[in-house]
């Protein structure tokens, strides 16, 4: 019996160690092979839709002024404590957040109305002020959350709206002593509050004669006429027969409107000259490290436009634009009622992406499916038929709460835009510029880099805030 061996089977190896190669391998050939190379990639660069959703307006001599109309609503904001133990206290100095003591700066005085709070806890359904009674106090919530609950007409139980850490209620109770309930105060959570009685502060009145005196200027103030959104009224006759006289007015302008001016953002770039000299193929050193700086610069922007304490959208927006959410994650009535607080032709909001998981969730729970719509080629969730873009510089709180943004965008429109100034000198990008430095004795070239940017709300219902809304 005879055994067939393959002709090309390979040698063994004299060792043992193995077959002899027959041609020539991958790795050695690799050796003279060009590898094909990405350009640097950098896992922080998100959508940055805020970026490319504003519109961005000419600020040409670096500050942008807003021009309203003259307002009287003013002090409508949140209120601060501090934290002992078991025992909240107000910050004095806050106490100027209520509109009544908004202009009152007599330090003192504002120490004495601090000392007069009273700390009360509410367990979940107890009542805090009801309905129809007298308002005799005014409350100022230290934890926990409230329920605005009113009477429909035909004697049904109606929400009013959610009331929150920071905010407070009953403030009319300090210069109207025969005010009453419009609304019945129900805690919703465990709730910690500080109420002043009507009688305190009078008795700290009746003792400082700045504070009295202060109390006429605002009353007096509150005495012109306004219209609706607590601007100076515009008088004008309608549906008049003949020949009555008619009223004459005159548009009266804030005194003081507000100026923003342009924030940098600003990096100085080192390249070594060897480096750009030698590594230059198949790509461009300097432009690479540019490219990636740009980048970072970008996201420092975006991330600057809502969270700047001097113009960041979410530290600016009005606090009258401000609702939390009815029971904790956003739900579709939520953003239904943040809706109302931006009904003006609302252009977008913007959420972080674990906040639309959340809302995602709520819907399918719900059985609601939202359709999606088209935005540049990309499929944007949306609610209503606006849609829904994600940014993860919405930042999201150690109690795993974020808030959803609705921006009604435009000059036109009386919205929310972007400031920026272009033509710069050496400018790379529009608003923002590189600057060669000059060479060091080490041989690093250094540019700075340097980009120009800001944000301005031109009436406070351009941008309405849904806060604390539970992502668990």
């Amino acid at each position: 019996m005879s055994i067939e061996t393959d002709p090309v089977a390979a040698p063994q190896s004299a060792n043992g160690q193995g077959p002899i190669p027959l041609s020539l391998s991958t790795e050695a050939a690799r050796k003279l092979a060009t590898t094909t190379k990405t350009v640097p990639q950098m896992q922080g660069v998100t959508s940055r839709w805020l970026l490319k959703l504003l519109p961005w307006v000419e600020a040409t001599g670096g500050t942008y002024r807003v021009n309203r109309r003259l307002s009287y609503t003013v002090g409508d904001g949140n209120i601060v404590f501090t934290f002992a133990g078991d025992r909240f206290q107000v910050i004095p100095n806050e106490l100027r957040e209520l509109p009544v003591l908004r202009d009152f700066d007599d330090a003192e005085v504002l120490v004495a109305l601090a000392g007069q709070f009273e700390q009360q806890q509410y367990q979940p359904g107890q009542i805090i002020a009801e309905f129809g009674h007298q308002a005799d106090r005014v409350y100022l919530i230290a934890h926990g959350r409230i329920n605005k609950v009113g009477t429909g007409k035909y004697g049904n139980e109606t929400m009013g709206g959610v009331l929150a850490e920071g905010q407070y209620f009953g403030d009319q109770v300090l210069t109207q002593p025969d005010s009453i309930w419009e609304f019945t105060a129900r805690a919703d959570t465990a709730c910690t509050v500080l109420s002043l009685p009507r009688q305190a502060f009078d008795a700290t009145v009746g003792r400082s004669q700045d504070l009295a005196a202060h109390l006429e200027r605002y009353r007096a103030r509150q005495d012109r006429p306004q219209d609706t959104n607590g601007e100076a009224e515009i008088s004008v006759a309608a549906g008049h027969a003949g020949e009555p006289d008619l009223p004459g007015t005159f548009v009266d302008y804030e005194t003081s409107p507000r100026e923003y001016e342009l924030s940098v953002a600003q990096t100085v770039l080192r390249i070594h000259t060897r480096v750009a000299d030698l590594y230059n193929q198949p790509m461009n050193q300097i432009e690479q490290q540019l490219r990636l700086t740009i980048e970072e610069l970008r996201e420092r922007q975006e991330s600057e436009l809502l969270n700047n304490p001097d113009f960041g959208l979410l530290r600016n927006a009005d606090h009258a634009q401000r609702i939390h959410t009815r029971g904790g994650p956003p739900t579709p009535d939520d953003l239904d009622d943040l809706l109302s607080t931006v009904w003006k032709e609302p252009t977008f909001f913007l959420a972080h992406p674990k906040a639309i998981a959340a809302f995602g969730r709520e819907c399918n729970s719900r059985g609601v499916y939202p359709q999606a719509v088209e935005v540049g080629g990309h499929q944007i969730p949306a609610w209503r038929g606006i849609p829904l873009f994600p940014s993860s510089k919405i930042g999201v709180s150690q109690h795993n709460t974020s808030s959803v943004l609705l921006i009604r965008a435009g000059e036109e429109n009386r919205g929310v835009v972007g400031l920026r100034q272009t033509g710069l000198p050496d400018e790379y990008e529009p608003g923002l510029n590189v600057r060669f430095m000059g060479i060091s004795e080490k041989g690093i070239m250094s540019y700075l880099v340097s980009t120009y940017y800001s944000a301005a709300i031109l009436v406070p219902d351009a941008i309405g805030v849904l806060e604390d809304a539970e992502l668990g």
